[in-house]
């Protein structure tokens, strides 16, 4: 298997570009298969090196490492000897209609009530009239000439497909200046690079009829398709790279884990249910494109903070222990086992490192009596302490004041932490210690 993620450097990725990467590395990961990077820049007046360098950290973050990378600016020999095959073989032709032109013959047609296809008018202009148009400084963009019939293929995610090529105006392959649109280089890429497999958004489907007449017209033989539904914002709203929305990097730089991030985009809108995934081997394990939904996906960023508490409530000190390091957090096994179930962000880890190094901010009254502090201070337990310390101690408070429930374990909590919530005392209370203990019960 061999698969590709082809993005155009012209904006930040977002999580709909990550959803259509991962499906495809996560088939080839689990498949033994390639994952090739193609940055589709034939854009040259809007693709940009920072965003192809935005593109690979994207990827890095969520753990994707193609073996290969490629850029369609490098390969435009290629692009132009395949256009001049298809010249040679009738099926590149020249046209000359201005965009104006082609809106007026537009609207013209919807309003007789015939489909907006492009009429080939091009194909009747004769060599002097062609000669006259460039004359006047018109300079001709290339269509495709579709063949006439339905074009099929199996899709793997939307089964038994197919398009009448006859509802469709023959694409435009290259653009007045002579640069190439999408639809040629990506045939072109994916037959010399043995591409297998294409699986992409459901906004390429009307694309895929007229590619395939093109792998045909070049002797190519065309890949299997697979077009996932889309994501959208929780409102509904698409997705744009343009105007930046749920761009990789601001989730990145919102706290999020990476794995919170991959399995909701790989698992919403499929008949999986979306929840924490340790890896992703195991997120590869759960791709199913037969079961991915028609209907688009909604990315619901208050989920997508649910998941994310999920996954580091669940999460082994193994796997904390670097992602702790990358960021500079502080890191030790107690303290991590403490304080898991308690953050939904790793960088929450440093506040409650400071709550125990440090103890309360002053700002919370622990509403404790001096007799209920003299009790606290003189039934705490020597050290060496343990988790089962806590428990010693309460009971023994509570034997002492007969204060039980909420009176007796929320003024110690806020005494300790100045918190009347937070991960279980039992685990925070070693980590305290005994002198600190006594110093914030107030010195008894």
């Amino acid at each position: 298997m061999i698969v590709r993620f082809a993005p155009s450097p012209t904006g930040y990725l977002h999580i709909g570009n990550a959803r259509t990467a991962l499906l495809n590395a996560l088939l080839a990961r689990r498949a033994g298969g390639r994952f090739i990077l193609r940055l589709d820049d034939t854009d040259q007046e809007r693709s940009r090196a920072e965003y192809a360098a935005a593109i690979r950290e994207d990827l890095a973050w969520l753990g994707l490492a193609p073996d290969q990378e490629f850029r369609q600016s490098d390969r435009m020999a290629a692009y132009e000897a395949a256009a001049q095959r298809l010249r040679d073989a009738g099926r590149l032709y020249a046209c000359y209609e201005t965009a104006d032109e082609l809106e007026r013959r537009r609207k013209r047609q919807l309003a007789r009530g015939l489909p907006p296809v492009y009429d080939r008018a091009a194909l009747k202009l004769t060599d002097a009239e062609k000669a006259d148009l460039e004359a006047q400084g018109r300079r001709p963009h290339w269509r495709f000439l579709l063949e006439p019939g339905v074009v099929t293929w199996t899709d793997l995610v939307r089964g038994d497909s197919r398009v009448e090529s006859g509802s469709l105006s023959d694409p435009v392959l290259i653009r007045e200046d002579g640069s190439f649109l999408y639809t040629l280089p990506s045939v072109v890429d994916d037959a010399g690079m043995g591409v297998t497999h294409v699986v992409r958004g459901e906004d390429h489907v009307t694309n895929t009829a007229a590619q395939i007449q093109i792998f045909e017209a070049l002797g190519a033989a065309p890949p299997l398709f697979g077009h996932h539904n889309l994501l959208t914002t929780a409102s509904g709203e698409g997705l744009s790279k343009r105007l930046g929305h749920l761009s990789l990097r601001g989730l990145r730089d919102s706290g999020l884990e990476p794995m919170a991030v991959a399995a909701l985009a790989v698992l919403v809108g499929t008949a999986e249910a979306v929840r924490p995934v340790a890896d992703l081997d195991a997120l590869a394990a759960l791709v199913d494109l037969s079961g991915i939904s028609r209907a688009p996906a909604k990315f619901d960023e208050n989920e997508l903070a649910s998941l994310n508490a999920r996954l580091l409530h669940d999460m082994s000190w193994a796997d904390a222990a670097p992602r702790l390091a990358a960021l500079g957090l502080p890191a030790s096994e107690p303290l991590w086992l403490a304080v898991r179930g308690n953050i939904s962000r790793l960088a929450e880890v440093t506040d409650w490192a400071r709550v125990i190094a440090s103890g309360p901010d002053g700002t919370a009254d622990p509403g404790m009596t001096d007799a209920f502090r003299v009790a606290a201070a003189s039934a705490l337990p020597a050290e060496p302490w343990s988790t089962e310390t806590w428990k010693q101690w309460t009971s023994a408070i509570r034997d002492q004041t007969g204060a039980k429930g909420k009176a007796l374990f929320m003024p110690l909590r806020l005494a300790l932490t100045g918190r009347e919530h937070g991960p279980e005392l039992a685990a925070l209370l070693p980590l305290i210690g005994r002198a600190e203990t006594l110093r914030r019960l107030g010195g008894a």
